[in-house]
């Protein structure tokens, strides 16, 4: 299957995976036209709601190689794909570190395992370094020996969603991509015409095509706390909510944990609340003098085995979908290997990632 450049391609969705698509279809020379829900903001995109952690081995612990192994190409991928936009975005590249309470320590054995297992089986990955309280206060001098122990996961990285987010709506628009905000369309209400591609890559808007994908809810906040001073992702590991802070510019913070098997996008709890921001106040007391700036809720589309699925349902129609909790992780590795088969009808890369890409035509 060999793609004709100058063709036309439609995409439907402009959440993150849509806009990566639209940029390099418009790079690649297409005429490229684009059906979103919602705004240039992302509003209804779960992108819009994310930590945009690029951490492979931290999220083994939650996921399977896979996902890994996509999110090793992502770090590589990143740098490039940011280098080809107008507009600056923040990307990081100093690590994860992970703490526990000496309480949790054997749910951080636990972890520690599987990321030992990880290695094992990805030897190309950082290993995880073990940190005793005086190499996490080098590490992070804001942490004043408030933990015993730690691991240091090194090259692990991040981005700012939002700045991201922006920098491809303004990428579209110099490519010359036509964008149809407050849009919403399905395929069947497309027709691109002969030799046209047609992209799905509408979240949970796609629930007709796909009777398995379900919202899984996730809680968010976002704080201004500018007496803090962690420079780089942290988790806190507890058996019940393990808990992420990512600093991003400007003193503000994104903190997580709440992950629930619901489809409920109404106002996140006071309890939750309460837990996701105890939690942070125990790694560093600043988060008690913090602004709260908003309490973000959005639903990750999650197909039954939580990863990942590429799909050439027809000639010319490809659907992506299920990216879940890794969305900025693997959005390269999917943008790849969409790409591959696209022009071949098979991917290499899927293949050596073991991700799956099914073939229905």
């Amino acid at each position: 299957m060999t793609t004709q450049k100058n063709s036309t391609a439609v995409v439907l969705g402009a959440g993150l995976m849509g806009r990566l698509l639209a940029c390099a279809l418009a790079q690649r020379g297409h005429r490229v036209e684009v059906f979103d829900a919602g705004g240039p903001l992302a509003e209804n995109a779960a992108a819009r709601v994310a930590a945009a952690m690029l951490a492979p081995l931290a999220e083994s612990a939650v996921t399977e190689l896979p996902v890994v192994r996509m999110g090793q190409h992502g770090l590589t991928r990143w740098p490039q794909l940011l280098a080809e936009l107008e507009q600056p975005v923040f990307f990081q590249q100093s690590g994860t570190l992970v703490l526990w309470h000496r309480q949790d320590t054997a749910e951080a054995e636990r972890f520690s395992g599987q990321l030992a297992r990880t290695s094992a089986a990805l030897p190309s990955l950082p290993q995880a370094r073990r940190l005793n309280a005086t190499g996490l206060t080098e590490l992070e001098p804001a942490l004043e020996h408030r933990f015993a122990q730690g691991l240091y996961l090194p090259h692990e990285g991040q981005l700012d969603n939002r700045e991201l987010l922006t920098a491809l709506a303004q990428r579209m628009q110099a490519l010359g991509v036509t964008v149809h905000w407050n849009s919403p369309r399905t395929p069947a209400e497309i027709d691109p015409g002969p030799g046209a591609w047609l992209f799905d890559c509408r979240g949970l808007g796609a629930q007709p095509q796909w009777a398995a994908l379900r919202g899984v809810r996730g809680e968010v906040a976002r704080v201004h706390a500018p007496g803090v001073s962690l420079s780089r992702p942290t988790r806190l590991l507890h058996p019940r909510y393990p808990l992420y802070i990512a600093p991003k510019p400007g003193g503000m913070f994104v903190i997580g944990a709440t992950e629930i098997e619901s489809d409920d996008l109404s106002p996140a709890s006071v309890r939750s609340t309460l837990e996701l921001l105890s939690a942070a106040y125990t790694v560093h007391p600043g988060f008690g003098e913090a602004r709260i700036i908003e309490m973000g809720v959005q639903l990750r589309p999650t197909l039954p085995d939580n990863l990942p699925e590429i799909r050439l349902a027809a000639p010319r129609r490809l659907q992506i979908n299920g990216l879940y909790r890794h969305g900025f992780l693997i959005a390269p590795a999917i943008l790849d290997a969409a790409l591959q088969a696209m022009d071949n009808g098979h991917s290499a890369l899927a293949e050596q990632w073991g991700l799956s890409l099914i073939n229905e035509t």
